[in-house]
């Protein structure tokens, strides 16, 4: 008899986790997976796609609803899973149903934090997380409101750029000096504004937020510089944070986000946690990636094989606001370094490659990433680039024939 496994979360790391544990160890457990939202997995990174236009909820689906039948997953979608019963085994769901387990994975993610000022509780503040926000984004853009997107990270640009296209007047305020501050440097920054203030978008760096202003809804947003910018309708997109509530209530280890070790085996017997949600060795990544290679790690150590997560090196590839980013390693350029530059404002391309000790270390691309997954191998190998430096911030292609001739 297949022995009984809960994944509580619904969302691409839970995904990643069914088909990487169908290609290992199909049929030695009787998958259920446990999602709050009210439809199939999808694409969580396409969702500014929705907003925008661009793609229907459908076509972000990540699997049809054949492919879960077809390797035996039990779906119990829009059903929040409530509490965690460590004694009896069992995940308790806002359905009121109890759905037993011998191995638990808990993968809820994580979620939008909400700013601390005042007003920030007023009618018109909302959040851009999954798809019930995109539905009620839409419904902001079809009556041409004003809006204010607070946060100038990956959320935040992305919720900018689809209401844009969509037909809303947005204006983008970010705190720091830079958009993306932890994926791109200065330069990069910087030609990222001008491409995305192209797109409609205005945006104001070094705002900070002061307060919320209405009475019964939002009428304007103060920043603490004192300027005033008139709003009907505020999104708060400026960080997340992982969903712990569920172990934290079963005395589940919780530092900030679920700990775990490197087979993501969390300090509780048959309990594992994985994607945002997950803390390993300090660190909890905001990432697709990193959620897909714990998956094949815990895949693998759910089928009875060796395997060990030690980190992800971190890179971002990614369209931004309708823009192609790429970046990866110490694209700072720590002590030691040194670097290749090239900056085409005009054609709206930059691309910087740091380089040590003859590897490449780090790189930030916009505009142009077709090279970029070569660039992010080159990263994570560490091969000796000497032959190719000449020519690899020309691409791959040209880089390729250099080095064989």
């Amino acid at each position: 008899m297949s022995e009984p496994l809960v994944i509580i979360g619904n969302g691409m790391a839970a995904a990643r986790l069914v088909d990487e544990l169908a290609k290992c160890a199909l049929g030695r457990y009787a998958i259920a997976v446990i999602g709050d939202e009210p439809r199939l997995a999808y694409n969580r990174v396409l969702l500014s796609s929705v907003l925008a236009g661009e793609a229907t909820s459908q076509e972000i689906e990540l699997k049809p609803a054949a492919w879960w039948r077809d390797r035996g997953v039990t779906l119990k979608y829009g059903a929040t899973a409530t509490a965690i019963d460590m004694a009896a085994r069992e995940v308790t769901t806002s359905t009121g149903k109890r759905v037993p387990f011998s191995k638990l994975v808990i993968a809820t993610g994580s979620s939008a934090l909400r700013l601390p000022v005042p007003g920030g509780d007023l009618k018109g503040v909302h959040v851009f997380r999954d798809s019930r926000d995109v539905d009620l984004l839409l419904e902001l853009a079809a009556q041409k409101k004003r809006v204010v997107v607070v946060g100038g990270g990956l959320l935040g640009l992305e919720a900018a750029y689809g209401l844009a296209k969509a037909g809303a007047d947005v204006t983008l305020i970010h705190l720091m000096d830079r958009l993306m501050e932890r994926q791109l440097d200065a330069p990069a920054a910087n030609l990222l504004k001008t491409l995305v203030e192209r797109k409609g978008v205005r945006i104001l760096l070094n705002a900070n937020t002061a307060r919320i202003h209405g009475s019964d809804c939002v009428e304007s947003v103060e920043l603490a510089d004192g300027r005033t910018l008139d709003a009907d309708a505020v999104i708060f997109a400026a960080g997340i944070r992982p969903n712990t509530s569920l172990a934290r209530e079963a005395e589940i280890p919780v530092n900030r986000g679920i700990v775990v070790n490197d087979q993501m085996a969390t300090g509780t017997d048959n309990v594992f946690a994985l994607g945002e949600c997950a803390e390993h060795r300090g660190t909890c990544y905001g990432l697709v990636e990193p959620a897909y290679e714990q998956a094949r790690v815990l895949a693998r150590h759910l089928a009875g094989k060796a395997a060990a997560y030690t980190g992800s090196v971190l890179s971002t590839n990614l369209k931004v606001s309708g823009v192609s980013v790429f970046s990866a390693g110490d694209f700072m350029a720590g002590e030691g370094s040194e670097t290749l530059l090239l900056n085409d404002v005009r054609r709206g391309t930059y691309k910087k490659l740091v380089i040590a000790d003859g590897a490449l270390t780090g790189a930030v691309l916009v505009g142009d990433t077709q090279d970029a997954l070569w660039y992010l191998e080159l990263i994570r190998s560490g091969a000796d680039i000497s032959d190719i430096r000449a020519e690899m911030m020309f691409g791959r292609a040209l880089a390729v024939r250099a080095e064989a001739a």
